[in-house]
């Protein structure tokens, strides 16, 4: 078996794995839409001796937002095999191949949508993203006089992207969106866009909407603070000679039914996205850790079964800026055992998962040690805890 890139020769051959595998058709004028956009280099594939592809995968060169900074991210999608070929390491192989390929790209995290969690819990994918849906009648919603302006604008208006930036370094894990995901991925959406200013005429909130049926489904928003927020909520409410119901997505800390005078609607906690930490070393020197009053250390053991370069012992300085680094290490990789500069001993000890829980997904080290999740002694959970941020995880977008 072989493991490589696709050429555009290869994209009917591609497409037919994934439509055979998720179930789907595509329209003649979509095929050849794909098919203009087909980038070879982001699949990978799994291809017998006689050059039949038997499992694939798409790698997606993407941007995130953690902890404010955006970070190069690989996105892991389209992951199929032939049936008659499950089960035989291919996909096993195909994702240690990415594991390599993204850490040579830079990209010191990855993402996916599961079709099934302990599928890639396996590989060192953890759950880091939920998101809410909300399905809520027009009439309880609240509209509350912000002095600002609604205006109906054009889905490619500029200020989208601005207010977007905005809202998406607050959380975890949401895209840094490119020109061509905009285009592509949300301003082809169906529908209606809003531009919501504030009483000085600058823009803090957007919607893309569309009304069907008497149900108003949000298909993408975002707001600069909560008056944008109350005047996006106003708006929406004054639908209701149209629509009797919303359906919106929202992060997992939305307010909504506190603010509410009767909270009492369909509301659904959804586990969304996984994570993974590709490289540890990476990563810490791109992370924005709390700042302290002084430098401290501590000696991290990570097990990670199917990256060596993370599998061993970081010695990690936590600067009083909040930068951090990896002083010394010892790992899989390298020759003569375990240890970390002079320390023999870990001070604290976690498998990939659970470092990426809480460094992408917020569960905080002391729960983590609490489930048996984290090894070591009070005082080492005790610095990551308070070096560690707390941060919403959320993605709005799908791949």
């Amino acid at each position: 078996m072989r493991i490589r890139q696709l050429t555009a020769e290869e994209y009917d051959e591609r497409i037919a794995l994934s439509e055979f595998a998720f179930q789907f058709k595509l329209p003649p004028e979509r095929l050849e839409e794909d098919r203009r956009h087909f980038r070879p280099e982001e699949h990978w594939g799994a291809f017998d001796e006689n050059g039949k592809l038997l499992s694939a995968l798409i790698l997606l060169p993407l941007h995130i937002y953690v902890q404010g900074r955006v970070l190069p991210m690989g996105g892991l999608a389209g992951v199929a095999t032939w049936p008659e070929h499950r089960r035989g390491g291919n996909v096993t192989k195909l994702l240690v191949r990415s594991l390599e390929e993204m850490r040579a790209q830079g990209q010191s995290v990855s993402m996916l949508h599961p079709f099934a969690f302990p599928f890639y819990r396996k590989y060192g994918w953890e759950f880091t993203v939920e998101r809410k849906r909300y399905e809520i009648e027009t009439s309880i919603l609240p509209r509350p006089d912000t002095g600002g302006r609604i205006e109906r604008v054009a889905k490619d208006a500029e200020e989208f992207k601005e207010i977007y930036a905005r809202f998406a370094s607050g959380y975890v894990g949401m895209l840094a969106r490119s020109e061509e995901w905009w285009r592509r991925k949300v301003e082809s959406k169906s529908g209606t866009a809003a531009l919501w200013r504030d009483a000085g005429g600058n823009p803090q909130g957007y919607i893309l909407y569309e009304v069907q049926n008497r149900l108003l489904s949000v298909h993408d928003w975002a707001y600069a603070g909560e008056e944008a927020r109350a005047g996006l909520w106003s708006f929406i409410a004054n639908h209701d000679s149209m629509a009797d119901r919303v359906h919106v997505t929202v992060p997992p800390d939305d307010g909504l039914p506190f603010l509410l005078p009767n909270p009492r609607f369909k509301q659904e906690l959804v586990p969304y996205f996984m994570s993974r930490i590709v490289d540890v070393e990476g990563l810490i020197a791109q992370y924005s850790f709390r700042e302290g009053d002084k430098e401290e250390e501590l000696v991290l053991q990570v097990a990670d079964s199917y990256a060596p370069w993370n599998d061993g012992r970081f010695r990690i300085v936590f600067g009083a800026d909040g930068q951090g680094r990896i002083a010394a290490k010892t790992t899989r990789e390298e020759p003569g055992g375990y240890g970390a500069g002079d320390r023999t001993e870990p001070d604290a000890a976690c498998d990939i998962r659970a470092l990426t829980a809480m460094l992408l997904g917020n569960r905080r080290p002391e729960w983590l040690r609490q489930a048996g999740l984290l090894q070591g002694s009070e005082e080492a959970v005790a610095l990551l805890g308070r070096r560690i941020p707390s941060a919403v995880p959320y993605l709005a977008d799908f791949f």
